[in-house]
């Protein structure tokens, strides 16, 4: 179930023409189309596709009340405005990363690199999970008040990440506890 979770997160949210199914300018897939590109290579059904929104650790992917089209809910490496309204953040929230990356974070802040948004968490235990995916863990917190204070905008996912086009080195601080393992 995983790797195929792992295929509907390529075509949602990078590239759906690998099954030639196109998405709209919100992210929305239609389901049969999607079911349909998919069982040219493998078995999947409708109830495969509802067992994986459904059991998603992350919450990855939303159906909407008619279960017809389905989105990948972040993470897009395609523009698309996936309606999200704009949100007034906690005063800090939380990235986390790999050590390798510190010193071009330290340097540059945080970027999208591949996607859209960076992407915030909203307590230091996520973050540190997020960075373990990455090699040793690091978190940095994110002044997201101030950030908000000075024009920065930010959104939140229907899964709870947080999401901002940039953090500036100015609202970065490094938690130096997260530096064990």
């Amino acid at each position: 179930m995983k790797n195929i979770s792992k295929y509907i997160s390529l075509i949602l949210r990078h590239k759906p023409e690998v099954i030639g199914i196109t998405l709209d300018e919100h992210g929305w897939a239609d389901v049969g189309e999607l079911i349909k590109g998919v069982t040219r290579t493998r078995p999947f059904s409708m109830e495969t596709l509802e067992e994986i929104v459904q059991s998603d650790e992350k919450q990855r992917y939303s159906f909407d009340d008619t279960k017809t089209p389905i989105r990948a809910n972040q993470g897009h490496s395609i523009p698309f405005d996936v309606e999200l309204p704009e949100v007034i953040p906690p005063e800090i929230l939380y990235h986390g990363t790999g050590e390798k990356f510190i010193a071009s974070i330290e340097q540059q802040g945080l970027l999208p690199m591949s996607r859209l948004y960076v992407h915030l968490s909203a307590d230091e235990k996520t973050a540190k999970e997020v960075g373990r995916r990455h090699g040793k863990p690091i978190v940095f917190e994110v002044l997201s008040s101030q950030m908000t204070k000075d024009g920065s905008t930010f959104y939140r996912s229907v899964n709870e990440v947080w999401l901002t086009k940039a953090v500036p080195v100015k609202y970065l601080v490094k938690i130096k506890s997260s530096c064990k393992n």
